[in-house]
């Protein structure tokens, strides 16, 4: 892909992710992204087939660029607390993101909710990596099931992230960190 389409397709995503995060992907028309990307109708419909092949080429990017940032957490001193760090850091990027998620994940049946469980299957294999490892190390309360604790901490990352966002504004994103750490670490010494 040249240069020149990524940064075009970049502008799209961009574009669609601030209406879809304001509004719902359903509420949000082909005419609205191109013009808040600056862009002709037809730039989308030569990039993406249609509207929903551009949001579901976007949730798919959210995903890559979240799973980057988790896995690159992998290999740091203290990995549970740099992958809490890397969700945090990406939910305040892109809370647009966080709110699509949300709201397709609970919209029963939603037009992307196969595609939504497959992503947020791929993020949760990367946080179960992590738990599995502290399981391993004897780090995890006895009696707790990984991918359950897997799932609680993404879903409690989310609803953390979102709370914040939207409610706590002013808090910083090391401060949520710390209280989320709180939390974690006192399900460990309640061993």
């Amino acid at each position: 892909m040249s240069a020149r389409t990524t940064a075009t397709r970049q502008k799209l995503f961009d574009a669609a992710l601030k209406l879809v995060g304001e509004r719902g992907a359903a509420s949000v028309t082909v005419d609205e992204i191109a013009a808040e990307a600056g862009v002709a109708k037809g730039t989308i419909y030569y990039n993406f087939a249609s509207k929903d092949a551009l949001v579901e080429a976007l949730l798919h990017h959210g995903v890559e660029i979240l799973a980057g940032r988790l896995r690159s957490a992998e290999g740091s001193e203290d990995s549970l607390e740099a992958l809490v760090d890397e969700m945090l850091g990406f939910w305040a990027e892109y809370p647009a993101f966080g709110q699509l998620l949300v709201s397709e994940l609970w919209r029963t049946p939603g037009q992307w909710h196969g595609t939504l469980s497959l992503l947020r299957d791929d993020i949760v294999s990367i946080v179960r990596g992590q738990m599995k490892r502290l399981a391993d190390a004897g780090r995890l309360p006895a009696g707790v099931e990984v991918g359950t604790a897997s799932a609680a901490l993404f879903g409690t990352l989310l609803v953390i992230a979102l709370d914040w966002q939207v409610f706590q504004p002013e808090r910083s994103r090391a401060d949520v960190r710390e209280s989320v750490m709180l939390l974690v670490r006192g399900m460990r010494s309640a061993r």
